[in-house]
């Protein structure tokens, strides 16, 4: 019997026993689906922080106030500082730092925002200068974005994002012109954000930007609550962490109370713990891979069961005992192959289905991942083919011929 024939001869016993080949193959069926849609989702998500990130601008460094040893993301407060970060502090950096090539010093606080009846309350009001706008891809959609000039950019303009224009002027009035108040002290809006909806789970949409000396008035603070950096390139990242460094060292008396946060680490920080949970899940689902080898073995020593008889012919007319042995590894490979590709279907058929459903799930669907579903569901073939295919090929041929 030829390795064709093998399979055809097992094919054929595929098609003549669908519901027991079907529940045979079940266990492969579930743990090439589960792997290869885990890990698409997984795949999915960690493109879907990185776009977040890189949303939010490209080569950015991040200072904080306080010293935090850590490899992840950025300390949310400045607990631990001796010196707070300044307007001063930013200017420095401007000055001495040639790798970098736009800084932002920001307030961060929240406010009720009202105009006339109608106010909002806890919005996040970021004062901050023009260069967020470049640094951190904030556009104006309508009017203009925080204005450049010395003298106009410390009056009390303000541009608002979307949710804010529209629960402020609800009935399609235009914004731009229109004074608006934060606490007690009146802004002027000059601009209104392009949406952008929520972005790394921070509604960048209920915003609203202001200059960073009204900031300083409205919150009656001098205290920074981060300062951003963009450095030339990719290339200048090291080179501008070192210059920022030195020059904070200088002004902070040569106390290190500040922490410099590359948003390459933040990213690769996310990536990787969403990879180990990717993977731990995927592994856990292949489990049911082991489960369905044993059913694999299990419906094989049936069939030995079954060809007793057949075993016994074919050893009479002179087939040899590695044929015998060859044969039912063939059929044991073939249910586990179509068991991993009706997986393997079913698992790239969900993911573009989820993708379909919530275009803003992204599922990457990586070849690799099949490859190796796949590659595992033939080893699993072979691995419990073998026992029942060798108790075949041992088979006595008049003992088998005798069967019942």
């Amino acid at each position: 019997m030829t390795a064709t024939d093998a399979v055809l001869d097992a094919l054929e016993n595929v098609r003549a026993n669908p519901l027991r080949s079907f529940l045979t193959m079940l266990g492969v069926i579930i743990g090439v689906f589960a792997v290869v849609t885990l890990v698409s989702i997984g795949e999915g998500a960690k493109k879907f922080v990185t776009d977040q990130f890189a949303g939010l601008g490209t080569n950015v460094l991040i200072i904080t106030p306080g010293k935090a040893n850590t490899s992840g993301g950025a300390p949310i407060t400045g607990l631990g500082a001796t010196y707070k970060l300044s307007i001063g502090d930013a200017e420095a950096i401007r000055l001495r730092c040639p790798a970098v090539s736009h800084v932002a010093p920001v307030i961060l606080a929240s406010s009720i925002v009202k105009r006339g009846n109608r106010r909002r309350t806890g919005t996040t009001i970021i004062g901050t200068t023009h260069e967020i706008e470049v640094i951190r891809n904030f556009h104006a959609e309508l009017g203009q974005f925080l204005p450049r000039e010395q003298g106009i950019a410390e009056k009390r303009v303000c541009v608002i994002g979307r949710d804010v224009a529209e629960d402020l002027f609800p009935s399609g009035e235009s914004p731009l012109g229109q004074w608006i108040k934060m606490g007690e002290m009146p802004f002027r809006v000059i601009g209104v954000m392009e949406k952008k909806g929520y972005m790394l789970g921070f509604n960048v949409d209920d915003v609203v930007f202001v200059p960073i000396k009204p900031a300083q008035e409205l919150f009656d603070t001098d205290e920074m609550f981060e300062i951003l950096l963009q450095t030339r390139s990719a290339d200048t990242v090291h080179e501008g962490t070192e210059q920022a460094r030195q020059v904070l060292l200088r002004r902070h008396n040569h106390h290190e109370d500040f922490t410099i946060t590359d948003q390459r680490a933040m990213i690769q920080a996310f990536e990787k713990i969403l990879s180990v949970l990717t993977y731990a899940l995927a592994g856990i689902a292949a489990i049911s891979l082991l489960v369905g080898g044993i059913g694999i073995m299990n419906i094989m020593l049936v069939a030995v069961g079954e060809k007793t008889r057949e075993v016994g012919i074919r050893k009479a007319v002179g087939a040899t005992r590695a044929a015998i042995l060859a044969q039912f590894l063939v059929e044991s490979l073939t249910i586990s192959v179509l068991g991993g590709l009706i997986g393997a279907v079913l698992g790239i058929g969900l993911g573009l289905l989820l993708h379909a459903a919530f275009p803003s799930l992204p599922v990457v669907i990586k070849p690799w991942t099949i490859i190796v579903s796949l590659g595992f569901s033939i080893g699993v073939g072979l691995f419990f083919g073998v026992y029942p295919a060798k108790k075949a090929a041992e088979l006595d041929p008049i003992k088998a011929l005798h069967y019942e």
